[in-house]
């Protein structure tokens, strides 16, 4: 699991000040293009904390 936090570090920088709204909207444009390419995992919302890849049954 990640927070949002964590991925803009990583992702953009520890320096970045930009809106944490922004990983949303790249989360957003992932799930739209994984979308139907596995049935064994998907990407989740963890409320109030960030993301995290779910293994499926």
């Amino acid at each position: 699991m990640f927070t949002r936090d964590q991925l803009l570090d990583q992702v953009w920088g520890f320096e970045y000040f930009g809106d944490t709204r922004t990983v949303d909207v790249h989360i957003k444009r992932l799930r739209e293009k994984l979308e139907g390419v596995s049935d064994k995992w998907s990407l989740k919302t963890v409320w109030g904390v960030g993301y995290k890849f779910e293994k499926l049954a």
